[in-house]
């Protein structure tokens, strides 16, 4: 049988499994009722079950068959992503922390504790922040290439709020967004809760196709953009400026919205100019402070058109009222004292690093990714099974990401994103090498 036949048979059952064709608890044919169906040998049908069994989708019981597992989608592998276990080197979700960063939280405290502004901290704040954290946000976007006034920006719980209520305001159910192929998870957590309609845009070498864009556009009504132009979250990729250029006049000739998320974009140095900053008005901005501080540190930020910002500050109202007064403060204060800065300098040269041990220890694979980025984008043989892969390093406690969780078409890469940010050096160059043997022999198995 053709490797791409026995492969398309795999893919074939396992979509069959995970959407409910087949339920849970199914009886599936006998390897040999499997192999006259499909016309194909016994020994090819016991191959196939056999990695359906090692996907964890199915079970086999001496003497009854083989049965659909009743499971749910496993770590990693859906929109919702479970926790990585406590014993597993974590490649899945990333959560930088530099040497130092808690005695910086002591310090802050302190400060905060003797400072006369205590007592304020105490009380409800304005829905879209205090105006003088929204100005320490400000000078903060400013060295990020963004002028914007105070008025135009709301403060808020982490920037995957601020998507959230940038969705709440701008967009109703049943609205077309246009997103990569290829994105972050949790816009699609909010797309599914808000029921809109994602539009995959194919990605390419340089970034999403705007040409298939375009046609879009010129076909249905999209209302959104939802885009990443500064290290995209899986590929790395940064959006060039002719690209920005063309994505901004396409939107102002057909209407739609731009969501930009810069949730990333502090790891690169000396990028084309912010979306926001060309096109201001009809571009909603978000990021946060969570990659570049601290996972703990739930403080984002959204800049959006003057005609949004009632919108958005209804939508705080109803999901938090306001933003946590006690870390906005510690957070405002590390704005204005240069901590963000230094810490964002530290992290860019260990991303570096990792990124260079990743390009040491992954030598010859067809890696993706941009070199000073926290996650590698892992591509893999045609003949390689991401599911197989990922359950083969999790029983070696060592957690992956598949494309799965990062894709809005109908056809899912094999492919696995390794987050590089969770786990000391020396851990993850042993991980790594573990990461390439057991890729190699997954190609060949």
């Amino acid at each position: 049988m053709a490797a791409s036949r026995y492969k398309k048979l795999v893919d074939a059952l396992a979509s069959d499994i995970r959407t409910g064709r087949l339920a849970p608890g199914a009886r599936l044919p006998t390897h040999r009722a499997l192999a006259a169906r499909e016309g194909i040998a016994v020994v090819t049908a016991t191959r196939v079950y056999a990695e359906l069994e090692t996907m964890g989708l199915v079970s086999r019981e001496q003497g009854r068959g083989t049965f659909v597992r009743d499971i749910a989608v496993p770590a990693g592998h859906g929109i919702d992503q479970q926790a990585v276990a406590t014993d597993a080197v974590d490649l899945n979700f990333n959560y930088p922390a530099l040497p130092g960063q808690a005695d910086l939280l002591r310090q802050a405290l302190r400060e905060v504790a003797t400072s006369g502004d205590l007592d304020s901290l105490l009380r409800y704040q304005p829905h879209r922040g205090r105006p003088q954290d929204r100005a320490s946000i400000a000078r903060h976007l400013r060295r990020r290439g963004i002028t914007t006034d105070a008025d135009r920006i709301l403060v808020a719980n982490g920037a995957q709020h601020g998507l959230a209520i940038t969705v709440m305001a701008a967009l109703d159910a049943g609205d077309v967004v246009a997103v990569d192929a290829l994105t972050y998870p949790g816009f699609k957590v909010l797309a599914h809760a808000f029921h809109l309609d994602l539009e995959p845009i194919p990605v390419t070498t340089d970034g999403p196709d705007l040409d298939a864009l375009e046609r879009l556009c010129a076909t249905r009504p999209v209302s959104a953009v939802y885009t990443m132009p500064t290290l995209h979250n899986p590929l790395g990729r940064v959006m060039s400026a002719t690209d920005r250029t063309r994505l901004i006049g396409i939107a102002r000739q057909y209407g739609p919205l731009i969501i930009e998320d810069g949730s990333y974009a502090y790891l690169v140095e000396d990028p084309p100019p912010p979306l926001v900053a060309t096109a201001p008005d009809i571009t909603v901005y978000v990021s946060g402070l969570s990659k570049n501080i601290a996972t703990g540190l739930r403080v984002g930020f959204v800049v959006a058109p003057p005609s949004v910002v009632p919108s958005l500050e209804r939508a705080i109202r109803a999901t938090t009222w306001n933003t946590p007064a006690l870390t906005t403060a510690i957070a405002c204060r590390w704005l204005d004292d240069g901590t963000v800065d230094h810490l964002e300098a530290r992290k860019r040269d260990d991303a570096r690093t990792r990124q260079a041990l990743v390009r040491q220890e992954l030598a010859g694979l067809p890696l993706i990714g941009h070199p000073s980025s926290y996650f590698t984008w892992l591509p893999l043989p045609d003949n390689a099974r991401a599911d197989r892969l990922t359950a083969t390093l999790a029983r070696l406690r060592i957690s992956v990401t598949t494309a799965e969780p990062f894709t809005t078409s109908t056809h899912t890469p094999q492919a696995i994103r390794l987050a590089l940010g969770s786990t000391d050096l020396d851990s993850l160059r042993s991980t790594l090498r573990t990461v390439r043997r057991v890729a190699v022999e997954d190609a060949h198995a």
